[in-house]
């Protein structure tokens, strides 16, 4: 596993936080040059998801900005349920992999402070870049992406 990678994509993923992007977005973001069918209009997809699905803190940006990236490495374009299963597979993996760094998914149970509260947004920061790393890893363990960036 080539580990530079890894970091780079947390600090991709946290650098993009830090100019502004929510937590989805720079996940996101941060893969996109490994997404061939990317276009960064895309991230438009992945604005409600900050803050917890738009402030309801329920599911985590970071996890479904991860999940995005899974799901544009091997998702499907047409009714193939073999392409479903499989994008379905990697993507409840990589959930678990989550949940085992974080103990939830939920937005609210991971980070505790007023989403205004600059404590807020370091926590954020935090989650955003370790998610960055975890999804690296978890990419390459799984053979998803070319690491000849």
């Amino acid at each position: 596993m080539n580990e530079a990678l890894s970091i780079e994509a947390r600090n991709q993923s946290g650098n993009l936080f830090k100019e502004g992007y929510n937590c989805a977005e720079s996940v996101y973001l941060a893969f996109s040059d490994y997404l061939t069918d990317a276009d960064k209009k895309n991230v438009k997809m992945l604005t409600a998801f900050g803050r917890g699905a738009g402030g309801a803190g329920c599911m985590c940006g970071a996890l479904v900005g991860s999940l995005s990236v899974i799901s544009m490495l091997t998702g499907r374009t047409d009714n193939n349920n073999e392409q479903r299963d499989l994008c379905y597979g990697y993507s409840k993996e990589f959930h678990d992999v989550f949940v085992s760094e974080y103990k939830t998914t939920c937005c609210r149970a991971l980070n505790k402070y007023d989403f205004e509260d600059k404590a807020h947004r370091i926590n954020c920061l935090k989650i955003t870049g370790k998610s960055g790393k975890l999804l690296m890893d978890f990419l390459q363990e799984k053979e998803l992406i070319n690491t000849e960036k």
